[in-house]
């Protein structure tokens, strides 16, 4: 007869093997809708579709839900190792994954500002109990605080909003008839805060490295990989009612995005922790989206497109290459983390690369954002070059700081004779993200 150890034995390994099967059966799957996404991108027959009066996919929110698709697929990627070999709650892990998946591709196919604005905010829930489950410290209660006030106290005025116009009826995508105002600026700005927070913009901004530091690798690349692309994605859907509205009120948010964008890269200099250094390159990366915005040119918003999407994968990469880096060090510190080029050589490539793509090395789909994004501010004012200038500088500037730091110098003593962390990991998902960069560069070639 068995004993009641073998059998609660047995139990636990067939339990671990559904587990196992669970998690890579939902990894596979969003792989297969992925490559379903590609088929329907590049099909002769068109995306512009309409079904009903809840879901409305066009070019630009389909190429945002397959990168959204294409992030929960690296995230969970990523997450093998600290979440489904551990056995650290992997279906509850699994089951936020697929329920923020959900609701970002309805957020992205919402037809109505009201249904907008619920899967806008409900989004928050998911990665908050991911922040909040699987984050490495307990100031992670603090970054899940500073993430929730933020957000939700800046989507209040876009609420009221949204109450006064659907009392007259009208829909944001579907012919919004806007109320006549007396204040047109001041409905700009309720409209956009939440955006702008989302996105965000020099001065809202505190949440994003706080929430970034503390968040688990998933979290961090679903966060820099989606999220931000929200307030992108919400701002080019409601620009052409807010335009009509406040001028002025667009001409300043342009002015402070640029001028805040300038400061969060020179900020990046002062970073002491690998993850807020690629948070604030990120609130400088998407103060250019938010020009390309308020420009209002074609070139402007195809720019914001290429540059979302292409720092969503390249944010990614960089915040799992940190994760896998801090899992060799044991510290994410600048001043610490040293020689990495000799200890961990493939790691260091992938650094390499994905640096040089941040940095907007050709012929990296970067660069194609940053030249189009440049010439749609331009266009707008050239009292603008210089900050463009400074920032275009400094991007590349702070992306080789990254780099050599990191990998160069002497290694700590403490972590010469470490276990080498998974590499293979690193390769997959590295070179997944470069071919993905180099096939999508390869196609506006020859679309162009």
């Amino acid at each position: 007869m068995f004993s009641l150890e073998a059998i609660m034995i047995l139990l636990m390994m067939v339990i671990g093997l559904s587990r196992s099967v669970f998690w890579w059966s939902v990894l596979w799957g969003c792989i297969f809708l992925y490559l379903v996404s590609l088929g329907l991108w590049y099909s002769p027959v068109g995306l512009a579709s309409c079904w009903g009066e809840f879901l409305v996919i066009d070019n630009f929110s389909f190429s945002l839900i397959s990168l959204t698709v294409l992030i929960s697929c690296f995230s969970m990627l990523g997450s093998v190792h600290d979440v489904e070999k551990l056995g650290n709650k992997s279906v509850e892990f699994v089951f936020n994954i697929l329920v923020l998946t959900m609701v970002l591709v309805l957020c992205f196919s919402a037809s109505t500002l009201l249904n907008f604005y619920i899967l806008f905010e409900f989004s928050l829930i998911p990665i908050l109990l991911i922040i909040l489950g699987w984050g490495y410290q307990p100031e992670r209660l603090q970054a899940g605080k500073y993430m929730l006030l933020y957000t939700v106290s800046a989507s209040l005025p876009l609420l009221i909003l949204i109450v006064l116009v659907l009392t007259n009826g009208g829909s944001v995508f579907l012919g919004w008839k806007f109320l006549s105002f007396k204040w047109g600026w001041l409905v700009t700005f309720c409209a956009s805060l939440a955006f702008l927070v989302k996105l965000p913009i020099y001065g809202f901004h505190l949440w994003l490295p706080k929430a970034h530091v503390e968040a688990p690798v998933a979290g961090s690349m679903i966060l820099a990989g989606v999220l931000l692309k929200l307030g992108g994605y919400g701002l080019i859907r409601v620009f052409c009612v807010l335009s009509l509205f406040g001028a002025l009120a667009i001409s300043t948010i342009f002015c402070v995005g640029l001028g805040g964008g300038v400061i969060a890269s020179m900020v990046c200099f002062a970073q002491n922790d690998v993850k807020a250094l690629v948070a604030y390159s990120s609130v400088g990366h998407m103060s250019l989206v938010l020009g390309g915005i308020c420009s209002n040119t074609e070139w402007g918003w195809l720019g914001c497109l290429l540059m979302m999407v292409a720092h969503g994968l390249c944010s990614s990469g960089m915040f799992f290459l940190a994760s896998e880096t801090y899992k060799f060090y044991k510290t994410r510190s600048l001043f610490l983390v040293k020689g990495g080029l000799v200890l961990i050589p493939g790691v260091a490539l992938c650094w390499f690369m994905m640096c040089a793509i941040n940095m907007a090395a050709p012929p990296s789909l970067n660069l194609w954002g940053e030249l189009m994004l440049g010439i749609s501010i331009l266009s707008y004012s050239t009292m603008f070059a210089v900050l463009t200038g400074i920032m275009t500088f400094l991007s590349g500037l702070y992306s080789w700081y990254l780099y050599s730091i990191t990998q160069h110098g002497q290694c700590p003593l403490w972590v010469r004779n470490l276990v080498v962390v998974e590499e293979y990991i690193c390769y997959i998902i590295s070179f997944l993200l470069i071919f993905i960069l180099a096939v999508t560069v390869l196609t506006l070639m020859l679309l162009v």
